[in-house]
Parts: structure tokens; sequence; C-alpha cells
């Protein structure tokens, strides 16, 4: 690691997830070990074999945003907009005070408007191809979070989308670090969102055999390295966090959160949607993005892993573990976030980001649940069931996203 470079400092959170509309709910749902999947609601899933999600819980967009705005958006632009609006209050943020040319937008998103983009496919074919909604382009790409995010904040500095699937937005919050290293910006919200819960996105992920089909028991269908693991559960959600320069941050009395040290991106180059199983290219985005840290494996305490509960990337996971940290491995404490939440793509690693960040200042590590069959595969620490209590300084999370997409970060508590 340079040590003369910019150091970017997290100094605000906002959550919007299947375990509650606030980083409280969201924290205090994990450490508890609850489950937030269920049977689906948004949409008809009675023709597929998955009819069980993470859905967001009561969510009301006419509480952020203007109501005549939000019809105007699809949904993963709403809840990316609440978390924002979170994260902001939490930061103690000043739009007013700051050069918003120097303020910037970086968004994860995987399947952009899915559900609207069911909405206005179905309205053309009962209707005719002039009876969709016209604001249907602008609602159902995959850049509008960011669009919509940067509009209402007034924020006129860089601004991109990752989309990289399942690692898009830990890829984000890498990428928008590298935004305030290089001198682009002083400030990014940044992070991620995904509500692409749909029969079309249903029915394409069930054709792939990718989903769980555990409908009866939902809250243990997510079962993470487990034995009887049977595939991930869909979910949707948000999160943002504020970066900023630490010198910035310091000079306007910022609450600092935490320091993103440390981020690795690479590339399995091998299948459209199966992990390369011998975790190589998961591996090397684990150590790039600790040796950008300057940190040795030895000195993680503590690692969020992308655990989709797919019986291919958890054993996958698990040998890349073990190619960084060796012997190590084994005694480094690992949980799994999707076991409570489901997967909630695009927006997953954001979500995990959070969970990383109250681990590092509770110094609670939250369990990977429906731990119950011991897999040979998968033998590291998980943190089965119960959450432990246990001094956390530096976390490395993972996401792995389909195409081969890896991704990494590291977070340490701050210090001057």
């Amino acid at each position: 690691m340079n040590k003369n470079r910019i150091r970017v400092v997290v100094t605000g959170m906002g959550a919007v997830t299947p375990l509650g509309t606030s980083v409280e709910l969201f924290w205090e749902g994990l450490k508890a070990g609850r489950s937030g999947i269920g049977p689906i609601t948004l949409c008809d899933s009675s023709p597929f074999p998955c009819q069980i999600a993470g859905e967001i819980p009561d969510f009301d967009p006419a509480r952020y945003i203007n109501p005549r705005e939000a019809r105007r958006m699809a949904r993963f632009s709403q809840v990316s907009i609440a978390a924002a609006s979170m994260a902001v209050e939490d930061s103690g943020l000043d739009m007013d005070r700051e050069d918003m040319e120097r303020v910037g937008v970086l968004l994860g998103n995987g399947a952009g408007g899915l559900p609207t983009t069911q909405d206005a496919v179905d309205d053309m074919t009962e209707k005719g191809g002039m009876k969709i909604n016209p604001f249907f382009i602008p609602m159902m790409l995959p850049n509008m979070a960011a669009a919509n995010v940067a509009r209402v904040f007034g924020a006129k500095g860089y601004n991109s989308t990752v989309v990289t699937a399942c690692a898009a937005s830990n890829q984000a919050i890498g990428e928008a670090a590298e935004a305030i290293r290089r001198g682009a910006v002083d400030i990014v919200l940044t992070g991620g969102s995904e509500a692409s819960i749909s029969p079309i996105g249903l029915a394409g992920f069930c054709i792939l055999k990718a989903l769980s089909t555990h409908n009866e028991e939902p809250t243990k269908a997510s079962r993470p390295f487990d034995s009887q693991r049977d595939g991930f559960v869909p979910a949707e959600g948000a999160g943002i966090l504020i970066l900023e320069n630490m010198n910035h941050a310091m000079n306007r009395g910022a609450p600092i959160l935490a320091e993103l040290v440390g981020y690795g991106a690479s590339s399995d180059a091998f299948h459209l949607v199966q992990p390369e199983e011998t975790g190589e290219g998961a591996a090397r985005a684990m150590r790039w993005a600790l040796a950008d840290a300057g940190i040795d494996p030895e000195n993680v305490d503590y690692i969020n892993a992308h655990g989709t509960s797919t019986p291919l990337n958890d054993a996958m996971e698990t040998k890349a573990i073990k190619r960084v940290f060796g012997d190590i491995a084994y005694k480094v404490p690992i949980s799994s976030t999707k076991s409570m939440t489901g997967h909630a793509l695009g927006g997953a690693g954001a979500l995990e980001a959070v969970a990383c960040i109250k681990t590092i200042q509770d110094h609670i590590i939250h369990p990977t649940i429906n731990q119950e069959h011991a897999d040979p595969s998968c033998d590291l620490d998980y943190v089965p069931n119960v959450a432990r209590r246990q001094n956390v300084d530096i976390v490395l999370s993972n996401s792995f996203g389909f195409g081969g997409q890896n991704t990494c970060i590291v977070l340490r508590r701050f210090m001057e």
C-alpha cells in the first residue's frame, strides 16, 4: 500500500433490507439470527419451483420521494434513494455547504427495472405497443438508480453504474474509493440495489436451477455451507455508503465509521454462470485486495462470505479462502449475511458492507443461520447459528457474480 495515497473513510450508511428499512433494524435482525425470507407477494410465483424471497417489508417510497416522482421510478431506484437519504443524514452532510462538482455517485446493480420490463411487455401484449408506460425506458435502465440519486441530491461530480451481476455493489464501492484516491471527487454516494422479483426473473433463475425450492420452510431455505443447500433465495434491497476523502471528512467534523483500505477485482475467464471450481479466480481478488490494503492474511479478523447457498459457489469460496489463508483459514470466523436476507444480487455486496462496518463497530459477528448438516467440502468456521462477540478490527468482504466476476474489499477500524 502506498502510504502517501489519499485515505478513504466511511462517514454514513443507509439500508433498505428484508430485515427492515434502516441500518438499525437490519443489524438487530442479523445479530439475532432472524430470517427475512417468506412467501413471495410482489408477483404470482405459483408457476415456479421457487415461491419464496427476501422482500422488503412495508416499503413506502413516499417517505423519501415525492409521490409523483416515485411513480416515474422503478423500485430499484426508489430503494436506492431511500437508502441514500438515510446515509446522507447519518453522515451529517449538508449539501448546501459542499462543492457539488466534487460529490459523485457510483452504484451497482444487476438487472435494472426487471419488473418494469415485465409490466411493459404485459401491457404491449394486451393493449398494443403504444400503451406502455411512457417512462418505461428511463425507469428500467440499470444506470437510473445512480442518475436519480444524483438528481435528488444534486451530485454533479463523477457518476457511474457497475453492472457485474452479483459482484456489482461491492465493485462499485471499490471503484468509488479509487475515484476519491485519484482526486476526481471528495465524496461518493456508493453501494447498490436490486429489486427484480418478477415472473421473468423467477423464470430465468429457475430454468437455470439456481434457486432454492424449500418453499415449505422459507426461513430455513437459505443455508450457506450446509450440506442440504439447494440454491439461493432471491431477495431485494439497497445499501448506500458515504465514502469521503479522509481530510475532507475530518475538516467538516464528520463521524468516521470505518476506513476502506483495500479493493481487488478479477475474472475467472471460465464460464457463463458456474464459478471456476478451484477458487483461483476468487482467490486472486482476495489476494489483490489484501495487497492493496497492505494487510497480511493473518491480520484479518473476519470474512463476510459471498455465501449464496448454492452447491457450487459455497464449495468454491471455501477453496478460495484456503488458497489465500492457508492453515489460518480454519481460525478466521466467516459468516454469510445471505443466510438471513437471501441474495439481493447486485445490491448484496452493499448490504454486506453495512454489516461489516457494524461488525467492526460492535465487535459482534453475525451468524450463518441454518447451519445444521456438516459438509466435508465446507469445513471452515462459519459462525453457525448464533452471533459471536469477538474483537474485530479488519474485515474482508467477498462478492462473486455470474460471468466469473470476482470482487473483494477490505475495511478496517479507523485510526488517525
